[in-house]
C-alpha cells in the first residue's frame, strides 16, 4: 500500500514564508535584547557541539549533594574544627582549588552555615541512601541566587581561617533543580505544538545560559533559520512560537550548557520529546500525530481487541520485528524485516499468529521498537555467511565482522524514546513515514486479533556525558542519569542508568509511555529492569496511561533487585519485593529456574538440571560424573524443584499455602527460593510465568546441554511441551518466547541481542529450527565452545519437521486448554486459595508427577465443575492414586479427545480407573481430566 503524499511540501513553504513575513511586520517573540534571527553556521556545522569557553582542569568529581535550594550534604565532611564552607561560582569555569592554597579562578562566593536542625524528613527520605556528613544552609537571602548559580560553575569548598583548601568538591544537583523548578512537572506540552497558524517548541533546560532553535526544510538541506527562545524562571524550559503550521520541517536545538570537565559548551541536541526523526537521529521532525496523513487508511475507526478481563487473562508472545520477517519468504522482499510486513496478511508469520491466536494468545510483545542507537537506518549490511559445518566458527566470524553496521540489534540502546525506529521502516530518511507504519503493524495486529505491547527500556540511556548520541545529558548535565557517591554514572543495567527518581526523567517516562498508548494504541508495556524504578512512579504511569488510553493498559515488568537501588536503597522499587498491590506484574524466576534448571548459561551452570529435563531422574554426564554435585542432583533437590514448580502454578502467591517436600504445612513466602521467599505475589496478575524468553539460551538449547545426551528426538520435542505446558497451567500472566513453539534455537548462543540475523533466525513453515547452524559468536560464547561443539555436532539433537510440529500443535492445545477455563486464570489470591490445591505432595510424593486441582464450581467462566491436570516428566509411564478421585467421573479435556489433538499419547495411553482414582500417565505427557459443569459438588477445599 503506498500511502498518499502527505504534504504539498511547495504549497506549505509558500504558505509559510508568507506567515513569516507577516510576523516580522507584526513583532516576533525573540527575547529582549536577543537579535530575532541568527547566524545558522552552528546548526550546520560538522561537529555536534562546540566549547565556547574552555575550561577543560575544571573538577568532575561530585561527592556532594544540593538537597534543595537551600540545604546541601557534604558526605563525609564534618564541622565544628574551625574550618569554613564556602560555595565558589565561575561564569566559565576556570576555578580552581588545591589543597593548602586559596582558591582562585572564582567570580565569587556565597558563605554557607552548618545547618542547626536535622533534614527535613522528605528530604532524608530522599537522599537516604548518601553517607554522613555535614549539612550547610545557604543563607534565606542567597536561595534567590540559586537558579543563577546552577548555570555556573560550582565548587564546594571547606576552608581553613586562613582560607586555604582543606577540602573540595563538586555537586549533584537534581534536588535543588526539583525544588527550585517543581513547576515543571506539570508542563504539558514539551516538544512540539501544532496549530492551525502556529509552532510551538519547548524544552526543559534550566541549567543553559542559552537555548536556539535550528530549523531544516528536510532532514539533509541546510538550516533555513536559527530562532532564539526564551527562558522561563518558573519552570527551567525554553519555549518559542513560530508563524504557521511547520508539519514536515525538521529541528535541533543549541544548547549553550556548563559542563564539568570541558567548560561552557553549545551542544547541537535533538529533543528528548521528538516523535519522529530523520535517518540515524540526526534531526527532529515536527508533526502532529493527530493529522490524517500520519494515519494509515482506516485507522481511525479500526477495531481492536476488547478489554481483557483480567490482567491474568494475559497470554503474551515476545517478538522481534526483524525477526518475524526478515526469513519469511513469503513476505515481499521490500516488506523483509519491517512494520509493514504485518500488513501481508498471507504471508506465513501472519497466519502463524493468526493461528496462536484463534488457540488463545492475546498479546504479541514487541522487543523495543522506539528509535535505537546501534542498527543503521539506511545502509546497513548484511552478512555473506559461508556454509560451513555445524559446529565451525565460520558462520560466526562472518556475522561478527560486520555487526556494528549490520540491520540487527536487540534494540534495549534506547536513543528517542517517543519515536518509532527508523530502521524497521520502508523510508527512513522521512519522518512521516515510520509512524504510519508503525500504527499501520498495530492496526493488522489488532484486526488479526492481537494486542500489542512494547517492550519499554526508561532504565537507561545508550550514552551520557558529551557523546553524540547522548541526548538528556547533554542538555542539562548530571540531571538524568543516576549518579554514585562520586558523581559518576552508574551502569548496573548495563548502560548509563537514569534516574527517573528525578521529577523531570519520570515525568519523561510518563509522557512518553502515554504518547504510545494514546497515539499508537499499544495495549500493554513490559518495562526493562523494573526494579531501578519507583513503585510510586510507576503506580502514576499507570494511572496516566489508562487515561491516555481511554482503557486499562497492562503493566508488566522485570522486577530484578540488584545494583545501587538494590533492597530499597534510594526509594521503594518496582521489584519482585516490593510490588504486593499495585497491580503490576513482575517476571519470575522461581518456577523458570526449578522448570529448566537455574538461568546459568554459562560455564558448569549450563549443564545444571531443572524438573523437566531430568534431575536426579536421567541424570547427564556432568550430572553422572564424579565431579558431579550429588546434593545438586539428590531426591531432596528434586522433591524441592517440585515445590517450586507448584509455587509458580499456585501463581507465586505470598500467603497461598503449601506442603512442602518436608510435610510442613506452610505459606508459599516461607518456602525459600536460594534465600528469598519462593511467594511474593500479592495477586495472581502480579506475576508472569515464563520458561524462556529472549535474553539467554532458548529453552530448546537449555534442553540440548542438559538432557542426557542420548535423549531422542521426539523426547527433546516433548521435554519442550513439558515446559510450556506448565507454564500454560500457572497462575498469573503466562508469557512465551516467539519460536518456542517451533523448537526455536540460536544455536546455543547465550546473548544474541548483536549476533544477526543468523542467530536470530525464524522459520513459520517449522522446517529448520536452525540448530547446529555455527558456534554462537565469539563475545559472549568463545569460553563455552569446547562443551559447545560437540553438542552442535550431534546430528541427533537437531529436531525434524516432523517433531517441529508435533511441538507447534501441542502447544496450540494448550493454549486452547488454557483458554477453555477461567479456573487456569483466576482472578484473585482468595481464588487460588480456595479452589486450587495440589496433590501428591509431602516427603512421600511420587516426585515425578505434578497433580493440580481446580475446583470450578459456580465460578463465571470456569466451563467444568472440576479440572484435574497431570505433568508426568519421567521418561517411563508413572501410576498415580489420587484418593480424592475416586468415584469420579473424569474425562480428558476435549482438547485431548479430540481426533485432531496433536498429542495422541493422552488419548490413547493415558487411563483413569474411578473406582480407585488411579491414573496410568504416559512418559513424558502432560493432560488435563475435567467433570463436565453439571456433576456433584466438591467436598471442601484443601490440600490432598
Amino acid at each position: 500500500m503506498t500511502p498518499p503524499d502527505p504534504f504539498p511540501f511547495r504549497v506549505q513553504r509558500l504558505r509559510r514564508l508568507a506567515a513569516a513575513l507577516a510576523f516580522a511586520v507584526v513583532g516576533g517573540l525573540a527575547a529582549p535584547g536577543i537579535a530575532a534571527t541568527l547566524d545558522t553556521a552552528a546548526c550546520d556545522a560538522g561537529a555536534f557541539a562546540t566549547v565556547l569557553h574552555a575550561a577543560p582542569d575544571s573538577p568532575t568529581g561530585a561527592s556532594a549533594y544540593w538537597l534543595d535550594r537551600q540545604l546541601l550534604q557534604w558526605p563525609g565532611q564534618v564541622a565544628g574544627d574551625g574550618s569554613r564552607f564556602r560555595l565558589y561560582h565561575a561564569a566559565d569555569g576556570g576555578i580552581a582549588a588545591n589543597v593548602g592554597s586559596a582558591v582562585n579562578g572564582a567570580d565569587g562566593a556565597v558563605e554557607l552555615k552548618v545547618s542547626p536542625g536535622a533534614v527535613p524528613t522528605a528530604l532524608a527520605q530522599r537522599f537516604r541512601f548518601i553517607g554522613d556528613g555535614v549539612v550547610l544552609a545557604l543563607a534565606s537571602t542567597d536561595t534567590a541566587r540559586v537558579p543563577g548559580l546552577l548555570r555556573r560553575q560550582l565548587l564546594l569548598v571547606r576552608e581553613d581561617t586562613a582560607g586555604n583548601v582543606l577540602a573540595s568538591t563538586t555537586l549533584q544537583s537534581p534536588g535543588a533543580l526539583d525544588d527550585v523548578y517543581a513547576a515543571a512537572g506539570s508542563i504539558d506540552d514539551l516538544g512540539v505544538t501544532i496549530a492551525a497558524d502556529a509552532t510551538g517548541f519547548r524544552l526543559w533546560a534550566p541549567t543553559a545560559r542559552d537555548v536556539s532553535l535550528c530549523l531544516y526544510d528536510n532532514g539533509k538541506s541546510d538550516a533555513e533559520s536559527r530562532e532564539p527562545m526564551r527562558f522561563d524562571p518558573a519552570t527551567g524550559a525554553w519555549s518559542l512560537q513560530l508563524p504557521a503550521d511547520r508539519t514536515g520541517s525538521y529541528y535541533t536545538y543549541l544548547v549553550d550548557v556548563f559542563v564539568p570537565g570541558t567548560g561552557v559548551v553549545r551542544n547541537r541536541v535533538t529533543d528528548p520529546y521528538s516523535v519522529s526523526l530523520t535517518t540515524d537521529s540526526k534531526r527532529s521532525y515536527i508533526a502532529d500525530l493527530d493529522v490524517p496523513a500520519l494515519k494509515p487508511a482506516g485507522w481511525d475507526d479500526a477495531p481492536r481487541p476488547p478489554l481483557l478481563a483480567a490482567q491474568t487473562d494475559m497470554v503474551i508472545y515476545e517478538l522481534h520485528v526483524r525477526d518475524f520477517s526478515r526469513d519469511d519468504a513469503t513476505v515481499s522482499d521490500a516488506n523483509r524485516g519491517k512494520y509493514r510486513a504485518f500488513t501481508e496478511t498471507g504471508s506465513d508469520g501472519m497466519r502463524h499468529l493468526r493461528a496462536l491466536a484463534d488457540a488463545g494468545l492475546t498479546d504479541v510483545h514487541l522487543l523495543p521498537v522506539f528509535d535505537l542507537a546501534t542498527v543503521p537506518e539506511t545502509g546497513c549490511v548484511e552478512p555473506d555467511v559461508p556454509a560451513a559445518a555445524p559446529d565451525s566458527d565460520a558462520q560466526q566470524a562472518a556475522v561478527m565482522a560486520v555487526a556494528a553496521r549490520d540491520c540487527f540489534n536487540w534494540g534495549y540502546d534506547p536513543y528517542h524514546f517517543n519515536a518509532p525506529e527508523g530502521s524497521f521502516a520502508s523510508d527512513a530518511n522521512d519522518g512521516a513515514v515510520r509512524i504510519r507504519e508503525f500504527r499501520a503493524m498495530v492496526q493488522a495486529l489488532h484486526a488479526a486479533g492481537l494486542r500489542v505491547g512494547m517492550d519499554v527500556v526508561y532504565n537507561h540511556t545508550t550514552a551520557s556525558g558529551q557523546v553524540e548520541r547522548s541526548v538528556l545529558d547533554r542538555i542539562v548535565p548530571g540531571y538524568y542519569q543516576r549518579l554514585d557517591a562520586h558523581g559518576k554514572v552508574t551502569t548496573s543495567t548495563c548502560c548509563d542508568n537514569t534516574a527517573t527518581e528525578h521529577r523531570m526523567m519520570g515525568k519523561l517516562m510518563l509522557d512518553s509511555a502515554a504518547l504510545w498508548a494514546k497515539h499508537y494504541r499499544i495495549d500493554s508495556f513490559r518495562f526493562d529492569l523494573m526494579g531501578h524504578q519507583p513503585r510510586g512512579v510507576m503506580e502514576q504511569l499507570q494511572v496516566r496511561v489508562d487515561e491516555a488510553a481511554g482503557r486499562h493498559v497492562n503493566l508488566i515488568g522485570e522486577g530484578w533487585n540488584f545494583g545501587e537501588v538494590a533492597n530499597g536503597a534510594r526509594f521503594v522499587q518496582a521489584s519482585q519485593l516490593s510490588l504486593q498491590g499495585s497491580g503490576i506484574g513482575t517476571f519470575s524466576d522461581r518456577a523458570r529456574d526449578a522448570i529448566r534448571g537455574g538461568a546459568g548459561d554459562k560455564g558448569a551452570a549450563m549443564f545444571t538440571q531443572g524438573y523437566v529435563n531430568g534431575l536426579h531422574y536421567a541424570p547427564n554426564a556432568v550430572a553422572a560424573s564424579p565431579a558431579g554435585d550429588a546434593e545438586a542432583n539428590s531426591r531432596d533437590a528434586l522433591l524441592h524443584a517440585a515445590d517450586l514448580v507448584r509455587a509458580g502454578l499456585a501463581g507465586t502467591l505470598a500467603d497461598y499455602v503449601i506442603t512442602d517436600a518436608t510435610g510442613a504445612t506452610i505459606p508459599m513466602s516461607q518456602l525459600d527460593y536460594k534465600g528469598q521467599p519462593a511467594g511474593y505475589a500479592a495477586q495472581p496478575g502480579e506475576v508472569v510465568n515464563y520458561v524462556e524468553n529472549h535474553d539467554n539460551q532458548t529453552l530448546f538449547d537449555v534442553n540440548a546441554f542438559k538432557l542426557p545426551a542420548d535423549t531422542s528426538r521426539d523426547d527433546r520435542a516433548r521435554v519442550q511441551v513439558l515446559a510450556l505446558a506448565l507454564n500454560a497451567f500457572s497462575q498469573g500472566v503466562a508469557y512465551f518466547h516467539a519460536g518456542g513453539e517451533l523448537l526455536r534455537s540460536k544455536s546455543l548462543d547465550r546473548n544474541s541481542f548483536d549476533s544477526g540475523d543468523w542467530f536470530n533466525r525464524i522459520d513459520w513453515t517449522g522446517g529448520d529450527n536452525h540448530f547446529g547452524t555455527g558456534l554462537p559468536p565469539a563475545p559472549d560464547n568463545r569460553d563455552s565452545w569446547p562443551q559447545m561443539a560437540p553438542l552442535l555436532a550431534n546430528g541427533g539433537i537437531k529436531p525434524t519437521a516432523r517433531g517441529i510440529a508435533f511441538t507447534r500443535g501441542a502447544f496450540e492445545d494448550l493454549l486452547r486448554i488454557r483458554d477453555s477455563s477461567t479456573l487456569f486464570r483466576l482472578r484473585t489470591a482468595d481464588d487460588v486459595a480456595q479452589r486450587l490445591r495440589f496433590h501428591n505432595t509431602g516427603p512421600a510424593q511420587n516426585a515425578l508427577v505434578i497433580a493440580g486441582h481446580l475446583d470450578g464450581r459456580s465460578y463465571p467462566g470456569a466451563g467444568f465443575a472440576e479440572v484435574l491436570y497431570l505433568v508426568n516428566v519421567s521418561p517411563r509411564a508413572q501410576t498415580l492414586v489420587i484418593p480424592e478421585a475416586a468415584g469420579k467421573d473424569y474425562a480428558l479435556h476435549p482438547v485431548h479427545a479430540a481426533d485432531t489433538a496433536a498429542d495422541p499419547r493422552p488419548r490413547e495411553a493415558a487411563r483413569y480407573d474411578s473406582a480407585s482414582g488411579r491414573f496410568l500417565l504416559p512418559a513424558r505427557t502432560a493432560m488435563v481430566y475435567v467433570i463436565a459443569a453439571n456433576q456433584s459438588p466438591l467436598p471442601p477445599a484443601g490440600e490432598g
